[in-house]
């Protein structure tokens, strides 16, 4: 009997296991790198074992560490978690080894689905359709998908349109796949322009019983990740359905599966499947399955760790649930991951929240950079999407940029509404657009106004505290306050006299906090909070950061013209160019890596690599000088 589990792993899915855990009655045990020795998973936990260093490699990726880990801490249980050493065998195997249990399928199984060229080969001698893998690609075969054969999480994937962009699509998929997985095995397989991500949640025992449990659809996804998960889906047929579970079912059963995993499958829009990967752990997306049929899906993975059998026939699903991931990142800037701290997070109730994170939570550039996620059930698909978009409108998530505007956008589009929830959704509706700001400029020129009026009051405030005259006094009443700031939408003027605002709105009230301005007779309130030289503004129809422009300017924030600067803290893993070289406008210079992910700098013009001041290897900091490339002349 298990009564202690140790969670080998951190953030959202550690709180998550030891929720479960704590209503079973069995202790927790938590594991931390330096830089989470604050994260709420380990303040939550009974206890927890510090992981010296900062990489993944030399903690969470350490099974070593983690098997040492849960034997001095008393624990007689490891639940993987996901990702990390989650689909690891000789992970599953060490721990196992020590005595413990392992909260997870065989060590075989496992390994069996470990090398996606391997588990192919598996599927379709069980009868379970799949594509077939590419040994050499011609014209005919276009476009193509470069996949790495270990891993998973969108890494090491490329899709291939032409013949001449293969080569360099292998190589580069086989350095991610190698950087990311320790193996750069690569392999290419047909790709589904507008295919369809369908996975189908599994349970099974160690007497002989599988239960398909229903089906999610991940489709909406950024760079081979998912963003937005629901079930059912809204393309699976009765017949489909009894298909795609009886291939899940298949799958399980060739491998002696146990536990808790997803079968994954990629599908076009007349019905037809065909197998992708198999997870062997806990899927992410779990929680929308949870919400539809009632399950604890991590009490079944304990449940079954420890020997229960699972009733003959799963539960039926009821109503319909959507998941949304939200990262922070901004989309508009090619997804890219976000650092920093989390000065506020607040989601309203009425919708589940799985969250690593809590006000003053530093986002760490070491890790995914997911935030939460946030899940709405209700009895019909559009009921579901209207509580979900609604809740994160009303979100409050002040410190980083995140991607909650592109969530909604999408939970609002009729295409999604619809049911079109192909692969290539944000390439079909246009990323641009649909990463667009839900407050347009007017809005934020209203948000900047009550921004600089809210900050008059706290002025005023500390002044009368002080002693000191107000911040509003002048020599001269007549001329007005400016206050000046940038947004994703420019430059942004707000201009008051004495609190007085200038222009059509109305002050009802004002306080540091709270300002109701009345535009048309409509009253509109303002909640305002500034953090450093951010004012960050959330309204009935979204929210807003502003940036406090100071009218001075600093000479050491000047940059020569044509320099490359790290847009967030990463390595440099490859470096394409040399000082003195041409290059063309969108040219690759180097590639950084940071927060799981990879990112491209590009040439921005046409020019010569004047200077060049990193090599692969480096670590650098946000705002660093990567490169200078100096125009040429007409």
């Amino acid at each position: 009997m298990i009564t202690s589990v140790l969670v080998a792993n951190r953030g959202e899915i550690a709180r998550r296991v030891f929720r479960t855990a704590r209503e079973l009655g069995l202790g927790t045990v938590a594991v931390f790198s330096d830089p989470d020795a604050d994260a709420p998973h380990v303040a939550e936990a009974d206890t927890a074992v510090r992981l010296p260093g900062a990489a993944p490699s030399d903690t969470y990726l350490r099974a070593d560490l983690l098997v040492r880990a849960a034997v001095d801490a008393g624990a007689d249980a490891v639940h993987p978690g996901y990702g990390f050493l989650s689909e690891n065998a000789a992970f599953a195997r060490a721990v196992t080894e020590a005595g413990l249990t392992w909260v997870g399928p065989p060590a075989a199984a496992i390994e069996a689905m470990g090398s996606k060229i391997e588990a192919k080969r598996i599927m379709a001698d069980a009868g379970v359709p799949v594509l077939a893998e590419l040994a050499e690609v011609t014209e005919a075969d276009l476009p193509v998908l470069v996949k790495a054969s270990a891993g998973g999480g969108g890494r090491g994937m490329r899709i291939v349109r032409t013949l001449a962009e293969l080569p360099g699509a292998i190589e580069a998929a086989r350095s991610e796949a190698g950087s990311a997985f320790g193996d750069p095995t690569v392999f290419c397989e047909p790709y589904i322009e507008r295919g369809r991500h369908i996975e189908v949640q599994v349970l099974a025992d160690a007497h002989g019983t599988v239960w398909a449990v229903g089906e999610r659809e991940c489709s909406i996804q950024r760079r081979h990740q998912k963003v937005i998960e629901e079930a059912p889906s809204p393309l699976v047929s009765d017949e489909m359905r009894a298909g795609l579970f009886d291939a899940a079912r298949k799958a399980a059963k060739a491998i002696d599966y146990t536990g808790a995993g997803t079968v994954e499958f990629l599908a076009d829009e007349t019905g037809r499947f065909f197998f992708l990967e198999m997870n062997t752990r806990l899927q992410v997306e779990h929680p929308v399955t949870e919400a539809v049929t009632g399950l604890d899906l991590v009490r079944w993975q304990l449940a079954i760790a420890e020997g229960a059998a699972l009733p003959a026939d799963p539960p039926p699903t009821t109503g319909h649930a959507i998941e949304v991931r939200l990262y922070a990142e901004d989309p508009a800037a090619d997804w890219r991951p976000q650092s920093g701290t989390l000065h506020d997070f607040a989601v309203p109730p009425g919708v589940r929240v799985d969250s690593g994170v809590e006000p003053g939570s530093v986002v760490s550039v070491h890790y995914d950079p997911m935030l939460a996620k946030v899940i709405a059930w209700a009895p019909d698909r559009t009921s579901a999407a209207r509580t979900l978009a609604g809740a994160l409108v009303k979100t409050r998530v002040h410190g980083v940029t995140t991607n909650r505007d592109l969530l909604v956008t999408v939970l609002r589009h009729p295409a999604f509404l619809a049911g079109e929830t192909d692969t290539a959704f944000f390439d079909r509706h246009g990323l641009s657009a649909l990463a667009a700001p839900l407050l347009d400029k007017e809005d934020v020129e209203l948000c900047a106004l009550a921004a600089a009026l809210a900050d008059a009051e706290a002025n005023r405030a500390s002044a009368r505290v002080l002693g000191r005259i107000p911040g509003g006094w002048r020599n001269v009443v007549s001329q007005p306050q400016v206050k000046r700031f940038t947004s994703a939408h420019g430059e942004h003027e707000a201009r008051y006299t004495l609190g007085v605002p200038d222009g059509p709105a109305t002050l009802v009230s004002a306080s540091p906090g709270l300002v109701v301005l009345e535009v048309n007779g409509v009253r509109r309130r303002f909640a305002v909070a500034r953090h450093g030289n951010v004012s960050y503004v959330d309204t009935d129809g979204g929210s807003v950061a502003l940036t406090h422009v100071s009218p001075f300017t600093d000479p050491a924030d000047q940059v020569a013209a044509g320099s490359l600067l790290a847009p967030m803290p990463g390595t440099v893993v490859r470096v394409a160019v040399a000082a003195g070289e041409r290059v063309s406008a969108g040219q690759p210079l180097l590639w950084l890596e940071a927060m799981k992910m990879e990112h491209r700098i590009d040439a921005p013009a046409d020019g010569v690599v004047t200077e060049l001041g990193v090599g692969a290897g480096d670590q650098v900091d946000v705002g660093r000088v990567l490169a200078v490339v100096s125009e040429e002349e007409a």
